[in-house]
C-alpha cells in the first residue's frame, strides 16, 4: 500500500468514527449528512451505506433509508445488517416517526446484585410492532391481574414477562417497589428485556427482586455482549448502534390483549 492509500484508509477511518459518535448520541441528521460526505468521497463504502439506512431510518425517513440499505447490499449481496433492515423495512409504514426514541444505556443496569436481571417475553406482538423497536429503547412494566405485560412509551404491548419472574415481580411491584426496563435484543424466536429494581419500598427491605443465581449469570452476559460488540465494530465500523439490533421473530406467538386507559409509569 503506497503513502496515498494509506492516508485514504486513516481519514476513511477517522470520519467512520466520526459518524458513529453522532449516531452513539443519537445525533441523527448530523449522523446522515456525515455518512452522505463519506459516500462522496468512498462511493463503494457499503458500511457507510449502512450507516446511513440506519440514520434514516431513526429519522422515520423509509424510503431513503431503504435506498442505503439497497445500495449496501448492491455492492456486497451478502451484506447481512443491509438484507435483515429491509426486512425490517418492509414491515414498516411509509410514514414519518410519530414517537420521540427514549434509549437507554445498557451497561447502567450492571449494578447491585439481585436487583437486575435478563427475562424473556412471550405472547410476543405482532412482527411489524416488534419492528419499530431496538435495543436499548425504554419499556414500561405494565400489571395486569397475574400477568406482567410489557409496553412501549406509547402504551403498544409488547408481549408478556415470562410467568417465573412476572409473578415475584408482581408481588413485590403491588408491594410499592418500581422498575425500570429495556429491551436487551430482539432475535429470530424471541425477546428479551432487562428489568432493573429502581425503588425498593422499606417493607420489602432485604428481599431480592431476582435470585442471586439469575443476578450473577446476568454480570457475564452482559460483559461478554459489550465485549463482542466493540470487537465487531472495531473489525466493521458497520454500525454504530447496528450492533445492538437483532433479527425480528418470523412468526408472532399470539395477539396480546392489553387493558386500555393504564396509568402510565413514570
Amino acid at each position: 500500500m503506497n503513502y496515498l492509500q494509506e492516508d485514504e484508509t486513516r481519514l476513511r477511518r477517522l470520519r467512520a468514527r466520526e459518524a458513529i459518535a453522532l449516531a452513539m448520541q443519537s445525533r441523527w441528521e448530523e449522523a446522515v449528512e456525515a455518512n452522505r460526505a463519506i459516500i462522496e468521497a468512498f462511493p463503494t463504502d457499503k458500511d457507510a451505506y449502512n450507516r446511513l439506512g440506519r440514520a434514516c431510518m431513526e429519522l422515520g425517513r423509509y424510503p431513503e433509508a431503504r435506498e442505503a440499505y439497497e445500495k449496501a447490499l448492491e455492492l456486497d449481496s451478502h451484506n447481512k445488517i443491509a438484507r435483515k433492515n429491509l426486512a425490517r423495512l418492509s414491515l414498516l409504514k411509509e410514514a414519518k416517526a410519530t414517537n420521540e426514541r427514549h434509549r437507554v444505556a445498557l451497561h447502567l443496569f450492571l449494578q447491585d446484585t439481585g436487583k437486575a436481571a435478563i427475562v424473556n417475553l412471550v405472547h410476543l406482538a405482532l412482527p411489524k410492532v416488534l419492528a419499530h423497536m431496538v435495543a436499548g429503547d425504554q419499556v414500561f412494566l405494565r400489571p395486569e391481574g397475574q400477568r406482567l405485560w410489557v409496553a412501549d412509551r406509547g402504551g403498544t404491548p409488547l408481549g408478556e414477562v415470562e410467568p417465573r419472574y412476572a409473578v415475584r415481580l408482581l408481588e413485590l411491584i403491588r408491594g410499592g417497589n418500581q422498575y425500570s426496563a429495556a429491551i436487551a435484543s430482539l432475535e429470530e424466536g424471541g425477546v428479551q428485556i432487562i428489568i432493573k429494581e429502581t425503588y425498593q419500598h422499606p417493607d420489602l427491605a432485604g428481599r431480592l427482586s431476582f435470585p442471586v443465581k439469575e443476578a450473577e449469570s446476568f454480570r457475564p452476559y452482559m460483559r461478554d455482549t459489550f465485549s463482542r460488540h466493540e470487537a465487531e465494530e472495531e473489525e466493521s465500523l458497520s454500525a454504530e448502534a447496528e450492533y445492538q439490533e437483532e433479527a425480528l421473530p418470523e412468526e408472532p406467538a399470539a395477539e396480546p390483549i392489553f387493558v386500555e386507559n393504564m396509568e402510565e409509569e413514570e
